[in-house]
């Protein structure tokens, strides 16, 4: 990686370029192949206050380059807040970069292929079992059960069978399905 540090209208010192190298090498945890990184100090007079301006221009390969430009009073907090940027806007290039794959035509099919097989393996296993804690009430029982519990029905197999529900009726008196 190449780094270029340019002053314009300001002389930067050991402690300014020390700032900038070890901001600049923040970048490279990102794994984008970082070609040269370019940045420009100036001081700048407007309506009569001193302030500071940061360029940074950073040339990734095969990428489009990131380019970013940061106005402060203070020479310091500009550069932070210029890398901070750039480090944001490396993130969601590198997030892109490993988030978003392409996945082809025929990846999709094998996919596709790969659920209905695993819909037709469960539809194979599914074997019906008749379970033998359900065993066949009397209704008498049952309305036997449902006065002395809280319950306010019971769903029960009568003798024939089939499913039948015993209900408490707002009446006081009890109902049959």
């Amino acid at each position: 990686m190449n780094i270029s540090l340019t002053g314009r209208h300001l002389e930067l010192t050991d402690a300014i370029k020390a700032h900038m190298n070890t901001s600049i090498e923040t970048l490279s945890k990102y794994n984008m192949d970082i070609i040269s990184v370019n940045v420009v100090a100036s001081a700048q007079t407007k309506k009569g206050k001193e302030h500071s301006v940061v360029e940074f221009v950073i040339n990734l390969a095969h990428k489009n380059s990131i380019i970013i430009k940061q106005n402060d009073d203070d020479l310091y907090a500009a550069i932070d807040i210029a890398i901070s940027r750039a480090q944001k806007a490396m993130r969601r290039m590198h997030d892109k970069d490993t988030n978003h794959h392409k996945i082809g035509l025929n990846e999709v099919k094998a996919e596709i292929a790969d659920v209905k097989e695993a819909a037709e393996a469960m539809e194979d296993e599914i074997v019906p079992v008749e379970l033998s804690l359900y065993k066949p009430r009397e209704v008498e029982d049952v309305l036997n059960d449902l006065k002395d519990s809280d319950k306010i029905f019971e769903i029960f197999m009568d003798n024939e069978d089939k499913t039948r529900v015993l209900y408490k009726r707002d009446d006081g008196k009890f109902g049959l399905y």
